[in-house]
C-alpha cells in the first residue's frame, strides 16, 4: 500500500467532521453617557458601566494633517469591532481644541459621550489622547511611532496597536485589533489582519490546520506529501522546518501553551491518536491512545494541564477533556441522546473559563460554547454552517468559518451580543487560527 493510498483511507475514516474536510481539501445607536473611571498610578482604568450591557458612547475627533482621514477611520473601525462601546459620529461643531485650548466638553457631553478620542500627528508619530467629558479633562495620552512610509501593512499595525491601548484605557481590556488570523485556503496557509486587511499566503500547497506559537513568532501546520502528512512550523521572520516527517496521517497540531512542544492527530490503519513532540524537533510521544477509535483536534488549557479533543471512543464524536498526558478523560458535556450527535473542534479559551466548539443542529454545524464553571451550552451561531471557532486572545470574540453569504469564508463573532463581521472575501476559507497578542 502506498503512503497517499495510506493517507487517503485513514483519513476517509477519520472520526471527525474537521477529519473529513481535510481529506476533501486535500484532493481537492450611541449608549448613554457615563463617567470613565479616574485613573490612578498602578491601578488599570475601566470604563464604569452603567445597566448591564450598556456600552458607553465615543468620539473620535478628525485628525489633521497627513493620512489624517484614515487614521481616523481604523481608530473608529478599531473600538467599533471591539465591541465595548459605540462609536458616535461627533457634530460639525466638535472638532479637536485648537493648542492649549480646551475641548468642548459640555457639547460633548450632549452628544451622549463618555470618553472622546483625540489623535495628533507629530512628525513619524501619532500621539492619542483619551478625554473624560463628566470629569472634564485629559484622562490619559501616548505617542505611538509610525513606520514609514505610511499606509503600508507595518504602519496599519502600529495604528491597530494605538487602538488596543485606547480600548485598554476604555474598558480595562486590552483589544485584539493588532492580532492577526491564519487559515486555509485554495490548499495555502494564509494570514490575514484582524479587520480583514493585508490577506498573504505563507506556504505553498498541500497546507492544512495552521496553529500559533504562543509568542505569535511561527506557524505550525499540516502538509502533504507523497509519503502522507508531515508537521512543518513556518518562522513568519523566514524558514520552515519540519517537526514530523510525512509517515501517515498527521493533522491538527497545536503548540503547547509554553511553546516546547506541539501536539498532534497521528493515524494509521487502527485508528488515530494523539503524539505530542518537541518544537524543536524529535521524536513524540504517545498521549492520548484511540484504541480502534479517532482522536483528533487537541487544544490546551492557558496552564498547559488540561486537553480538549475529538473523540469517537463512544461511538460518534464528541469533545473530551482530559489531563495533558491524555489521562482521566472525560467527555465535556453530557452525551446527546440524538441520533445525529456530532461535536468536534473545541478551542480552550485564553482565560480558560470556556471551550468553543462545533456542534451539528438540525443537520448542520453550528458553533457552541461550554462554560467550564458549569458546563451549560450556549450556541452562538444560528445563520449558515459555521464550524471551527478559535478564541480572539480578549477571550470574547470567535473567528468562525461560515457559510452564511453563501460561500465559506471567515467571519468574526461576538458571542456576548450576537454581532458578527465577515473577515475574508475569497470563497474556501477554512480552519481559522486567531494569534496571541502580537509585540507592541
Amino acid at each position: 500500500m502506498t503512503g497517499r493510498t495510506t493517507v487517503a483511507r485513514v483519513l476517509r475514516r477519520v472520526g471527525t467532521h474537521r477529519g473529513r474536510r481535510i481529506a476533501l481539501a486535500l484532493v481537492a445607536t450611541c449608549g448613554a453617557a457615563l463617567p470613565l473611571a479616574a485613573q490612578q498610578p498602578g491601578v488599570r482604568l475601566g470604563l464604569l458601566y452603567g445597566e448591564r450591557g450598556a456600552r458607553p458612547g465615543i468620539i473620535v475627533l478628525p485628525i489633521a494633517g497627513a493620512n489624517g482621514d484614515s487614521l481616523r477611520a481604523i481608530l473608529a473601525r478599531d473600538l467599533d469591532f471591539g465591541d465595548r462601546v459605540t462609536v458616535a459620529e461627533a457634530s460639525a461643531t466638535l472638532g479637536a481644541p485648537a493648542p492649549g485650548a480646551a475641548l468642548n466638553y459640555a457639547l460633548a457631553q450632549k452628544l451622549g459621550a463618555a470618553g472622546v478620542v483625540q489623535g495628533i500627528v507629530r512628525g513619524a508619530a501619532l500621539e492619542i489622547v483619551l478625554h473624560d467629558v463628566a470629569q472634564k479633562r485629559v484622562l490619559q495620552r501616548a505617542t505611538v511611532p509610525l513606520p514609514a512610509p505610511a499606509l503600508t501593512p507595518a504602519w496599519r499595525r502600529a495604528v491597530h496597536g494605538a487602538s488596543d491601548q485606547l480600548e485598554e484605557w476604555i474598558s480595562g481590556t486590552r483589544g485584539i485589533a493588532a492580532t492577526r488570523i491564519a487559515y486555509a485556503q485554495g490548499g495555502r496557509i494564509w494570514v490575514i489582519d484582524s479587520d480583514g486587511a493585508n490577506a498573504q499566503p505563507i506556504t505553498g500547497s498541500g497546507a492544512l490546520s495552521p496553529s500559533w506559537h504562543p509568542l505569535g513568532e511561527s506557524i505550525a501546520y499540516a502538509e502533504l506529501e507523497s509519503a502522507g502528512s508531515a508537521i512543518r512550523v513556518t518562522d513568519l521572520r523566514g524558514g520552515t522546518r519540519t517537526i514530523v516527517e510525512p509517515r501517515g496521517l498527521n493533522i491538527s497540531p497545536v503548540f503547547t501553551p509554553d511553546g516546547t512542544g506541539i501536539a498532534y492527530a497521528h493515524g494509521d490503519d487502527v485508528g488515530t491518536d494523539l503524539w505530542l513532540a518537541p518544537a524543536g524537533g524529535g521524536r513524540g510521544r504517545r498521549i492520548a491512545l484511540g484504541r480502534g477509535s479517532d482522536n483528533a483536534s487537541p487544544s490546551f488549557s492557558p496552564d498547559g494541564r488540561r486537553l480538549a479533543f475529538t473523540s469517537g471512543r463512544a461511538g460518534t464524536p464528541e469533545v473530551y477533556i482530559a489531563d495533558a498526558d491524555g489521562t482521566n478523560a472525560d467527555v465535556l458535556a453530557a452525551l446527546s441522546t440524538q441520533a445525529q450527535s456530532y461535536r468536534a473542534s473545541p478551542d480552550w479559551s485564553p482565560d480558560g473559563r470556556a471551550i468553543a466548539f462545533q456542534s451539528r443542529v438540525g443537520g448542520v454545524f453550528q458553533v457552541v460554547v461550554a462554560t467550564l464553571r458549569d458546563r451549560s451550552l450556549k450556541q452562538v451561531t444560528l445563520e449558515g454552517a459555521n464550524e471551527d471557532p478559535s478564541w480572539a486572545p480578549d477571550a470574547r470574540h470567535l473567528v468562525v468559518s461560515s457559510s452564511r453569504s453563501g460561500a465559506r469564508q471567515l467571519w468574526v463573532v461576538d458571542p456576548e451580543t450576537g454581532r458578527a463581521r465577515q473577515l475574508t472575501r475569497n470563497a474556501g476559507a477554512r480552519l481559522p487560527a486567531w494569534s496571541p497578542r502580537l509585540a507592541r
